[in-house]
């Protein structure tokens, strides 16, 4: 359909939360998902939430396959996940750098739950729940964030690990989330 702005930190839609999503299998939600899908794949992202495009519904989609942006990044598989519940597993958190399309240009670490279970639909209404871990796990909370209004930055428990990524990596090719 079409890459979409996405909207920046400070843009008051991005702070509230998302409304669940009653309908699946529709025109409107299936171009959403496009739309998603697009300003994503434009942007070499992990993930995008739809509140980064302006449409507060409860919808992700994530997935990680070669990626110039992310050459050491296990494989996360392509998912369309729509409202979804996170569960964290055990007690282990890992904390490693992030990025987000609506903080652009910065970088930060943040603590994960280093093993998650989540639930959720996919846009036809089918049922999906898994366990993850890693990178797919940070990626999953990264994006499920969004739609409780939560931008990663809020989560930085150290905020001498939070800059401008040509600051913290100088010379190196570092893009946003």
């Amino acid at each position: 359909m079409a890459v979409k702005p996405v909207l920046k930190m400070g843009e008051p839609l991005l702070f509230q939360k998302a409304v669940p999503v009653e309908h699946f299998d529709t025109p409107q939600l299936h171009a959403l998902i496009q739309d998603m899908r697009d300003t994503m794949a434009a942007m070499d992202g992990a993930g995008i939430a739809a509140p980064q495009i302006g449409v507060s519904l409860r919808v992700v989609i994530f997935g990680v396959g070669t990626n110039p942006r992310y050459p050491v990044a296990e494989l996360v598989p392509y998912t369309v996940l729509i409202n979804p519940q996170v569960t964290p597993v055990g007690s282990e958190m890992e904390d490693g750098w992030e990025g987000c399309l609506s903080v652009p240009g910065m970088r930060g670490i943040v603590p994960r739950h280093a093993r998650l279970q989540y639930t959720g639909h996919d846009q036809y209404g089918n049922l999906i729940d898994r366990m993850a871990s890693g990178f797919h796990a940070r990626v999953v909370q990264h994006e499920c964030d969004h739609l409780d209004g939560i931008l990663y930055p809020m989560r930085i428990k150290d905020m001498h690990n939070f800059g401008f990524t040509d600051v913290l990596f100088p010379g190196q090719d570092v893009q946003d989330d």
